[in-house]
């Protein structure tokens, strides 16, 4: 019989715990065992295996960011809405740097992750459609303004910009860049 209080969300919470504090490289079923107060097997009646635990861990992720980048973009629209869009990514991977380390390349050809990448692709398309751009542009302009995002906060979590120049001046200086050639895409 199940914990009392143990579910297959309450275990994702407590994944998140562990990737949060040690990073996605971290989660094992024994971590999470170990805080549940429970045995590693005890988990299999909520999770089928580790694979499983990082696709659900994923998933929570995706959505967190689908919630942030919506509530960012809601009421704007053009340049606006794509300011909105990269401070709101911005603030998601540098406030749980490890949650979005766990957030997989490629979520719209998982099976598991397709929903909710695709919630995510679809308040980016719809931030780009207010921009003008829609079908075949609005994906190559997805791509771009994610690539932009990613290697930024990416390297921004890292330390990898060493320099002491201020880091949102360069972030704006990027949206501003973004902007404008989105604006030459339409």
């Amino acid at each position: 019989m199940p914990r009392a209080g143990l579910s297959p969300a309450a275990v994702v919470d407590v994944a998140l715990g562990v990737v949060d504090e040690q990073g996605p490289d971290s989660l094992t079923l024994s971590a999470v065992a170990a805080r549940t107060g429970v045995a590693a097997p005890s988990l299999y009646k909520h999770v089928r295996n580790i694979g499983e635990l990082r696709s659900l861990v994923a998933r929570r992720v995706l959505e967190e960011m689908t919630d942030a980048l919506g509530e960012a973009i809601m009421g704007r629209s053009g340049d606006e809405a794509v300011a909105a869009l990269m401070q709101a990514w911005r603030r998601y991977a540098v406030n749980h740097p490890h949650r979005y380390a766990a957030m997989p390349p490629a979520p719209l050809s998982d099976p598991a992750l397709a929903e909710a990448g695709g919630k995510l692709m679809t308040a980016a398309l719809a931030v780009l459609r207010g921009c003008g751009l829609e079908g075949e542009a609005a994906v190559h302009a997805a791509r771009c303004l994610r690539a932009a995002m990613h290697g930024f906060v990416v390297l921004e979590v890292a330390g990898g910009f060493g320099l002491p120049e201020d880091l949102d001046t360069t972030y704006r200086l990027l949206q501003k860049t973004m902007i404008d050639g989105l604006r030459q895409g339409a």
